[in-house]
């Protein structure tokens, strides 16, 4: 019998997310991951009541909290004249609606929380152990011809070298390019006060512009979003400062002013995949990026990688009296549990990215619809978020 029930490959934190979910079921767990250490480059990202109710039963969200902030709402704004189009209040109506709180936290600080958490829940966690070779058959999986489990999790992100055993597709590049930026509070000037209590959405044509607060409110979190020129004459460079100060040269001055917050010296190409249902060869699963890679406009990619977490520990809780567990069934369950709701989500969020950044009569219309809604209308996310 192999000494580890799942092996996880990728400590971010869809890995360590099903780390910790796993091990706190009683189950023996290793998580390989990589890069040197257990971190990730990055700024911000936005929890909502679906992944704050299972960090809640995880027994995780006071810590999420303390590191985070619970924003007063969400606002949308035109980013060429800044009209505030409509917003969604994070209020004790919202919190009851739907179980949990809304909370922004830096990308760091909840990989942080959910490392800790795996060191408590016992789980062997071992940097600097990159996958190279992965044997799977009836009996069970190894790695590299070292590490041995009864099942495995590829929770390698978008560009899952793993992944390619199940489909043959490829990385979709969406001609869209991120910058972004964190900074103390005190070395930013003339921000406005809304981006220091709320999110706030800036949306224009080709582009976005996305502010935030971070760690209690001592930093402000900066995302500019556009489409690139370069990437669509085919350059091989593409998406540089200097098409991202064009794309937003005529966007309103709050807009302008948060373009001095963005690190310029890095830049994020915008990739997805297409929806797929295969994610389960017998003992080899794909969970989070690895499974279902989306595009960011609905802020739910860790969200999704949390609630594929506490799903596939559900769908072993229900089986842990078998003995031998019935890893492939276990894994068979969790994907026809997931891949239906992570299918709409990728989908939507391409859509939603169609609807930003419109421009002409397109835009005008969008403007009309978002501002004649009911500020307690809640038919865009209570699919997303009740589920």
């Amino acid at each position: 019998m192999a000494d580890t029930d799942v092996l996880v490959i990728g400590g971010g934190i869809g890995g360590l997310g099903n780390a910790y979910a796993l091990a706190s079921g009683g189950h023996r767990v290793r998580v390989l991951e990589r890069s040197p250490a257990f971190t990730e480059v990055g700024a911000g990202l936005q929890l909502a009541p679906n992944a704050t109710r299972v960090l809640r039963e995880w027994g995780l969200l006071d810590e999420v909290l303390d590191a985070g902030v619970q924003p007063r709402r969400l606002v949308l704004k035109d980013a060429v004249d800044g009209t505030e189009l409509t917003s969604l209040e994070f209020d004790k109506g919202f919190t009851a609606r739907y179980g949990a709180p809304y909370v922004v936290i830096h990308r760091t600080d909840l990989l942080d929380i959910l490392h800790r958490a795996c060191l408590r829940a016992g789980v062997d966690l071992r940097a600097g152990h990159e996958v190279r070779d992965l044997t799977v058959d009836d009996r069970g999986v190894r790695a590299d011809g070292e590490h041995e489990a009864d099942a495995a999790l590829a929770a390698d992100g978008l560009w899952s070298s793993l992944r390619s055993r199940l489909t043959d597709d490829t990385p979709i590049c969406s001609g869209y390019v991120a910058y972004r930026g964190a900074l103390p509070v005190s070395e930013v000037t003339g921000v406005d006060a809304d981006a220091l209590t709320d999110v706030v959405v800036h949306f224009g044509p080709g582009c976005h512009l996305v502010q935030y607060p971070l760690r209690r409110g001592e930093m402000l979190n900066t995302v500019a979003v556009f489409a690139s020129p370069g990437y669509q004459r085919g350059d091989a460079d593409w998406g540089g400062p200097e098409e991202l100060d064009a794309a937003f040269a005529g966007t309103c001055p709050a807009v302008q002013r948060g373009l001095a917050w963005l690190w310029r010296d890095r830049r994020w190409p915008m990739y997805d995949r297409l929806p797929t249902d295969t994610w389960v060869d017998g003992r080899l699963a794909l969970t989070g990026d690895a499974a279902h890679p989306m595009l960011q406009y609905l802020a739910q990619g860790a969200c999704q990688a949390l609630e594929d977490a506490h799903c596939l520990a559900g769908e072993a809780a229900k089986r842990q009296h078998a003995e031998p567990a019935d890893w492939p069934e276990i894994l068979a369950a969790f994907a026809r549990s997931r891949s239906a709701r992570t299918a709409r989500v990728q989908s939507t969020a391409r859509i939603w990215g169609e609807l930003w950044h419109c421009d002409g009569l397109t835009r005008s219309l969008r403007n009309a619809l978002l501002t004649g809604r009911a500020l307690d209308d809640y038919q865009y996310v209570d699919w997303l978020y009740l589920d």
